[in-house]
């Protein structure tokens, strides 16, 4: 079962939904173009509980009623590594929304040494197998991707590849004020 949940994953990571543009290391990855996709209100399907083991923090699970910010990544990931100042400065200007971390195609010491490193203040989930949930709303389609959900626990948008700022504060503010 464990052997079906990786090959799932790999193949939603490796498949491209609009916008992606191929880059290849030694792990073959697609990175994305930082695209947003917003879902309006009425459109939106539930998000996955999201609950298990962390690179730091134990076995945990998010809370469902608050605007939440997933972010999907990998140690070896150059736009992964860029964004986290990015991801960490959000987590600390913005308490009341939650974050956290999905690792996918890592090894959980090299990530744990590198969220350790860079001290980063919110949780990243292990079992990348937690990213199936999100099929049939906005999955993952690249590393780093980071999902947004809404107060009503809905996904409501995705930005594909690297967060900015500006993308990525525009949509916080547009979820905070429904």
């Amino acid at each position: 079962m464990k052997l079906i949940l990786v090959f799932l994953s790999a193949l939603l990571l490796t498949s491209c939904a609009g916008g992606g543009v191929s880059s290849q290391n030694e792990n073959s990855f697609i990175s994305g173009s930082g695209i947003a996709t917003f879902v309006e209100k009425a459109d939106r399907k539930i998000a996955p509980i999201l609950s298990g083991e962390t690179l730091t923090s134990g076995k945990i699970t998010l809370n469902k009623n608050q605007v939440t910010v997933i972010n999907v990544w990998a140690s070896w990931c150059a736009p992964c590594r860029a964004e986290a100042p990015v991801l960490q400065e959000f987590s600390v200007n913005y308490p009341d929304v939650q974050f956290a971390g999905i690792l996918t195609r890592d090894n959980p010491a090299t990530a744990e040494a590198f969220s350790r490193r860079l001290a980063m203040p919110y949780p990243t989930f292990i079992d990348d197998s937690l990213l199936i949930g999100f099929k049939g709303t906005l999955p993952a389609n690249a590393i780093p991707s980071t999902v947004l959900i809404d107060k009503r626990g809905n996904v409501a948008a995705r930005i594909s590849g690297e967060v900015t700022l500006n993308s990525l504060s525009k949509l916080i503010r547009k979820l905070e004020a429904e």
